[in-house]
């Protein structure tokens, strides 16, 4: 590996060490890493434990454990300039004791991580942010028999290496990544290479694998959950009409838990939110410059006591300051998978959609917008 200098125009080579000449150790450095930057591995996994020792009548620990976008457990085994010779063997004991989990305790699992290691948070609000779904119930987590394996050392052992291939050939999905520390100077660098499978063919491999467990009653849920959304939408826009609403006149009903419809200003659209647990009515601010977003919520926010005045109840201001987006929502409980609370479910949101839009829609629409990146302002 070579580092480039470009004022020099010259190419200087960088020293391959050992993890061992550096003083490097596994769980102290490796494997805060990669859990602290787990897409170094080449895609997006939540790691939701270290040093998981939650086995019955074992001590043993694997190094991290992790969910990928599948919801699938992901074991992950560091070893630094060797191998070793047990390792495939240590990696297949931890997948066999992590394959019967179920999701209350994977959500467990992540809780603990989150309060010793990341000063708390809301694990289950984590996984469905990084699983991008509304409700924990839309997905499964630790499908059948699709647990992962990765490996990843300096050197691998042929015995360690004929083991990966043959795990694969079965459709087990397994990977090697051989990670090589760098110095030049005073700077260290660390190269991570996926051997096993190669990139190339991974995606052919997972493709032609065959899956024996396949969770078919999340796809039988998710269609039941898809009827119901698009019967409930019938309801609600049929009351829509009925109440002489004009904002949803020409939208349809779909199967998305939302329904959307312009507010006269670009990619702040009101909004409809049927779930499981409650209704809601919103305004969100969905434009490409977050910046932009937040300069209309605050607008808006400055008038506050005013709007909700005219609205007749205290909104939920969310600005959201880690995402792009900004919602000023109004929200109330119901049975939403109750198909007899569903009238008065319509009723309400057809109600409260045409006092938010009274309350909001002239505002919004008499913002001139700044153009945030120019300093001027746009129509």
């Amino acid at each position: 590996m070579f580092r480039v200098d470009l004022n020099q125009n010259r190419l200087s080579r960088l020293v391959q060490k050992r993890f061992a000449d550096l003083n490097l150790r596994e769980r102290d450095h490796l494997q805060e890493w990669l859990a602290n930057q787990p897409d170094a591995l080449g895609e997006d996994l939540l790691i939701i434990q270290k040093e998981f020792d939650g086995f019955d009548a074992t001590r043993e620990r694997l190094d991290l454990l992790a969910l990928d976008k599948d919801g699938n457990l992901v074991v992950i085994e560091n070893k630094l300039d060797d191998s070793g010779r047990d390792v495939t063997w240590q990696a297949l004991k931890y997948t066999a004791y992590v394959s019967g989990l179920t999701k209350t305790q994977i959500v467990d699992i992540y809780q603990q991580y989150l309060d010793r290691y990341e000063g708390g948070g809301n694990a289950a609000v984590r996984i469905c942010e990084f699983m991008e779904v509304e409700e924990l119930e839309e997905t499964v987590l630790n499908p059948g028999n699709d647990q992962r394996m990765i490996f990843i050392a300096a050197n691998f052992r042929r015995e360690v290496t004929a083991t990966v291939l043959w795990l694969l050939s079965r459709g087990i999905r397994a990977q090697c990544f051989k990670v090589t520390p760098f110095s030049f100077g005073d700077e260290l660098m660390v190269d991570i290479q996926q051997i096993i499978p190669t990139p190339e063919a991974a995606d052919f491999m997972i493709g032609m694998s065959s899956k024996e467990n396949e969770e078919k009653a999340v796809q039988d849920t998710q269609k039941k959950r898809h009827k119901l959304r698009l019967d409930f939408w019938e309801v609600a826009l049929d009351q829509l009409r009925a109440d002489g609403a004009e904002l949803f006149g020409s939208i349809s009903p779909t199967r998305s838990h939302w329904l959307s419809a312009g507010s006269g200003v670009r990619s702040c659209p009101f909004q409809l939110v049927f779930l499981r647990k409650e209704a809601r009515v919103q305004l969100s601010f969905e434009r490409a410059n977050a910046a932009e977003n937040k300069w209309l919520f605050d607008q808006l926010y400055e008038q506050k006591q005013q709007i909700e005045t005219e609205f007749g109840a205290e909104l939920i201001w969310r600005r959201m300051d880690d995402k792009k987006q900004s919602l000023i929502v109004f929200s109330e409980d119901f049975d939403g998978y109750n198909r007899e609370a569903w009238p008065d479910m319509a009723s309400w949101l057809s109600s409260h959609i045409q006092k938010l839009e009274r309350v909001l829609g002239e505002r919004l629409n008499g913002l001139n917008i700044p153009d945030l990146s120019l300093g001027e302002e746009v129509d």
